[in-house]
């Protein structure tokens, strides 16, 4: 069974860093890029940062460049998202999903929650 399962969210204070990871089963995970999202208090969701299935080609929304690094190990079925320089607006649940066509997610995962508070 397919599963995407997300770990290290937590209460961080502004400037202070996270790695979140997602922890994949059930599917060829290094045949997938893989995404990550979030979804603020109050807000739809929003894209965060994607990723080729070699790990050589990443993207970033404009927010987060500069701040968050995402990064693959697909030998450990694992996505990570590398979080430094944390702002209050980056609080938020973040989710991983996987995608074959690029267009649609096959796969989400449950979300872990990311508070950035003094």
């Amino acid at each position: 069974q397919v599963q995407l399962v997300e770990s290290g969210g937590g209460l961080v204070q502004p400037g202070g860093s996270l790695r979140l990871s997602c922890a994949a089963s059930g599917f060829t995970f290094s045949s997938y890029y893989m995404s990550w999202f979030r979804q603020a208090p109050g807000k739809g969701p929003e894209w965060v940062s994607a990723i080729n299935t070699g790990g050589g080609s990443t993207r970033y929304a404009d927010s987060v460049k500069g701040r968050f690094t995402i990064s693959r190990d697909n030998a450990k079925n694992t996505l990570y998202l590398q979080m430094n320089s944390l702002k209050p607006k980056d609080t938020a649940l973040y989710y991983c999903a996987s995608t074959l066509l690029g267009t649609t997610f096959d796969y989400w995962g449950q979300g872990t929650q990311v508070t950035v508070s003094s």
